[in-house]
């Protein structure tokens, strides 16, 4: 009888560590999804980093793809993309996105460029009026959105095309060469020993400002809330409109600061400045893992996700890849972050 008990004891001490074991098991599968979710992007640029540091040794018989001067031109390239993105990624966690980042970025550069160059303005005020132009514009992308109601593509594609016919018309559509003098530390700028290029702290210090901010106080809160369920939102006490809103100037901001490390970077303004940088912010805002359907994702992964979009075309450069392929492979990875969104937020029936 007593051995009876004491092998009744055994095997509920077995059970119990089958149990323990496989709910530990089943935590770690949870916790190693939840991070391939949120860092997916991150995981993704060390595959990449191995993959094209192997390709790069077998074709020239030496590593171009691994050194600091390469690493120099991704990180100077990314920074002004990812700064743009900053603002889009913030949009996309309240459920929209504004398609005129790109050519508002262009046309806050050219004003720039012609108070600057053309006209004798001084560095400063031709700055703020550059930042004054991107509230302005930001602001009239959330009004619409926000309390109009004009669905957002309609409303910021609208604008996309005003400020790049406006561009095109103060300029001529003729570059503007010698331009940002002042203040072309911002992107030409290196720290510790010509390592670290200054756009890349900008870079770094904006993010981990706005991860805080999304992540540790009310504002951020109230910008998931939003982007969750907007009547939940509202009904909570949220002021869902002016939420809206305000994600649509600190893209019009960030865009501006965008314009000012890329003309510091090139040293002179073109129309085509910012082309496309819209949909690259959006591809490196989901590769980061913010959803489309907002509510979702981390800001930090966005920066993530445009530092794998630039390793990733860099290392296609590098290996001779046509330039126009390289075009068709980044509407492949659109798409495909696209749907890997669609298929991760969509609901069991």
């Amino acid at each position: 009888m007593v051995a009876g008990r004491a092998a009744a004891a055994t095997e509920d001490h077995n059970t119990l560590n089958l149990e323990g074991r496989t709910s530990m098991s089943t935590q770690a599968g949870k916790t190693i999804k939840t991070f391939l979710k949120n860092w997916i992007s991150l995981v993704g640029i060390l595959l990449l980093i191995v993959v094209f540091s192997i390709l790069s040794q077998m074709r020239f018989g030496a590593q171009y793809f691994l050194t600091l001067t390469n690493w120099k031109t991704i990180l100077l390239q990314t920074s002004t993309v990812a700064i743009v993105a900053l603002g889009q990624s913030i949009m996309l966690m309240t459920g929209n996105f504004d398609l005129s980042l790109g050519r508002m970025l262009c046309l806050v550069s050219c004003v720039g460029a012609v108070l600057m160059r053309n006209l004798g303005w001084p560095t400063i005020p031709a700055i703020l009026v550059m930042f004054l132009i991107g509230i302005v514009v930001g602001s009239i992308n959330g009004a619409l959105v926000s309390y109009v109601r004009v669905p957002a593509m309609i409303a910021t594609l609208g604008t996309q095309y005003i400020c790049y016919g406006i561009s095109k018309l103060i300029t001529q559509a003729v570059p503007i060469p010698k331009v940002a003098e002042g203040f072309s530390w911002l992107g030409r700028g290196y720290i510790l020993n010509n390592t670290i290029p200054v756009s890349v702290i900008i870079m770094l210090a904006l993010y981990i400002a706005a991860q805080f901010i999304t992540t540790k106080t009310r504002i951020g809160r109230s910008l998931y809330a939003v982007g969750g369920s907007r009547e939940a939102a509202f009904f909570s006490g949220i002021n869902v409109k002016r939420i809206q809103f305000g994600t649509f100037v600190l893209g019009g901001i960030l865009a501006t600061f965008g314009g000012l490390v890329l003309m510091a970077r090139l040293g002179s303004v073109a129309v085509t400045n910012g082309e496309n940088y819209e949909f690259d912010a959006v591809i490196g805002s989901i590769i980061g893992g913010v959803s489309l359907t907002g509510g979702k994702g981390y800001v930090l992964g966005t920066m993530f996700g445009c530092i794998f979009l630039n390793v990733l075309f860099n290392g296609f450069s590098q290996l001779g890849v046509d330039p126009f392929v390289q075009d068709v492979l980044k509407g492949i990875v659109l798409v495909l972050a696209v749907v890997l969104d669609v298929l991760s937020n969509r609901k069991k029936d």
